[in-house]
């Protein structure tokens, strides 16, 4: 009696559970399909792992693909975007009118140019001098001597801290800076800093610096919010030196983590372009603080002090510069749609550096297209892999278009994390986002898009040296050659590639 008592029990869990697995993957299903309004290409990939690997593949969506509740958590951010318009518009209008007077060689860029202007109100200025810095040390170097120049505020939105040397190194300085009475302003992303304690910052705060956290973790080391990370790498000193890129602060950022040398780049302008940079802080930052917000106050001499006028029209330079953003609050996707048009506008040469690169079927095309227009498209990747799954798909879509007729190569002396595309040495952009769906979609994210010849020849003259002298050529018989596991490797990852 007892057995049969047993096996009918345990016949109803086992029923029990199944209904239960059955209810989970329909509920899943129901959501992908009618509320997310995702692409096709992502809901097929999770919806192959949600029925191959029922339950877990539903708890793997819960942690890293909701996207469903991304609009309305930043719907107020988006309203909170708002006014920052005019100069944009007038100069789209003038774009229309073809009254907006740009260089020769940038003028086929004007249509790009339009686009960032109404997706993003990305102003337009040509006043700007551009350095670049692609080594850790030349990057920090310059970052800190800004943070000590500074009189009136440091606002500085980074993506990751590490608690170690230069981090530590830096919160100092900004903490001399605060008790100096300089205005500091520190946004961190939840994810980037959670392994930080607060006492790591602890004598910023006691000097009178402000740290605010974006978008923080509900529940501390179980993080079911690994997308809309805030990516972005901003510094602004006084409304008149601006830093946008690539790196992070910590110590691996200077060569001395697992990967090795860390090759980046980053970019320090002065300019009006500046003031685009300072906007896109402060929208951040007052919808992160919105009950300590940065209030715009005009002086005596009707001059915002966030924003030097005098200073930041001052002929600093001649490159024309667009500070472009995109995220889950924003629909234009700017970033993504400039690189579109990037490359619908080349007519030489299409350069990348991206350590992620897993194009959707519209950037695929686009290159593909290019190659087979006789397009020059070199497109360099690390050749060790931080997140391994990323890297075997990355590979994958290195190898298709190098059977097309691009050159891949893998950078050997380190890692490179530098998100980086020059068109035709005109055209450059260069900022936080990487060439992945990640990037397109999910996080927020800065470029700053550059129109200069000068500028343009001077980065291709860079990467094509690191090309030829730190970098693996992948041949299209080095690719099809490639073993049986790599091949294996490569086909798993690419499948779930658009869940990357």
């Amino acid at each position: 009696m007892i057995d049969i008592l047993w096996n009918l029990i345990g016949e109803g869990v086992v029923w029990f559970v199944a209904i239960i697995v059955i209810l989970v993957n329909i509920g899943a299903i129901v959501t992908l399909l009618f509320l997310e309004r995702r692409n096709p290409q992502v809901v097929a990939g999770w919806l192959l792992l949600i029925l191959l690997v029922p339950i877990i593949g539903f708890v793997v969506y819960l942690f890293f693909g909701r996207h469903l509740y991304g609009e309305h958590i930043f719907s107020k951010k988006t309203l909170a975007d708002e006014g920052f318009a005019e100069i944009a518009q007038y100069q789209y209008k003038q774009i229309q009118e073809k009254t907006l007077k740009l260089p020769s060689e940038v003028e086929r860029f004007d249509s790009t140019i339009a686009l960032l202007l109404n997706l993003d109100d990305a102003a337009y200025s040509d006043n700007n001098k551009v350095d670049v810095y692609i080594h850790g040390e030349d990057k920090f170097a310059a970052f800190k001597e800004a943070i000590k120049s500074a009189e009136h505020h440091i606002h500085m939105e980074y993506y990751i801290l590490r608690a170690d040397a230069l981090g530590r190194e830096i919160i100092d300085l900004l903490a001399e800076r605060a008790a100096a009475g300089v205005e500091v302003r520190v946004l961190f992303d939840a994810v980037g800093v959670q392994k930080v304690k607060k006492e790591f910052y602890a004598n910023l705060t006691k000097a009178g610096g402000q740290v605010a956290i974006f978008f923080p973790l509900k529940i501390p080391f179980l993080n079911t919010r690994i997308n809309f990370r805030n990516h972005r790498k901003i510094l602004v000193v006084d409304g008149k030196t601006g830093f946008i890129g690539g790196f992070n602060i910590g110590d691996e950022y200077l060569g001395k983590g697992p990967l090795g040398y860390w090759r980046d780049t980053h970019l320090r302008i002065h300019g009006a372009s500046v003031a685009s940079l300072q906007t896109r802080f402060i929208m951040d930052w007052n919808y992160t603080m919105p009950n300590a917000p940065v209030v715009l106050e005009v002086d005596r001499d009707d001059n915002n002090r966030y924003y030097p006028i005098k200073e930041l029209l001052a002929p600093h330079g001649t490159s024309g510069v667009q500070i472009a953003s995109s995220g889950p609050d924003s629909a234009g996707r700017a970033i993504y749609s400039g690189f579109v048009s990037l490359i619908g506008h080349a007519r030489k040469s299409i350069y990348i550096h991206t350590p992620y690169f897993i194009p959707d079927e519209t950037i695929f095309t686009a290159l593909l297209l290019a190659i087979r227009a006789g397009i020059d498209v070199r497109i360099v990747i690390p050749c060790k892999p931080d997140h391994p799954f990323v890297y075997w798909a990355s590979y994958s879509y290195l190898g298709d278009l190098v059977r097309a007729g691009a050159k891949g190569y893998t950078y050997d002396n380190g890692f490179i994390h530098s998100k980086t595309a020059i068109i035709d040495g005109v055209a450059s952009t260069i900022g936080t986002a990487n060439w992945d769906i990640r990037s397109f979609k999910l996080n927020f994210e800065t470029n700053a898009f550059v129109y200069d010849e000068t500028f343009g020849q001077m980065m291709n003259e860079i990467m094509t040296k690191e090309m030829e002298e730190k970098c693996t050529l992948v041949t299209a018989e080095i690719y099809n050659n490639r073993p049986t596991w790599i091949k294996f490797k490569e086909g798993i990852c690419r499948l779930v590639s658009p869940l990357l």
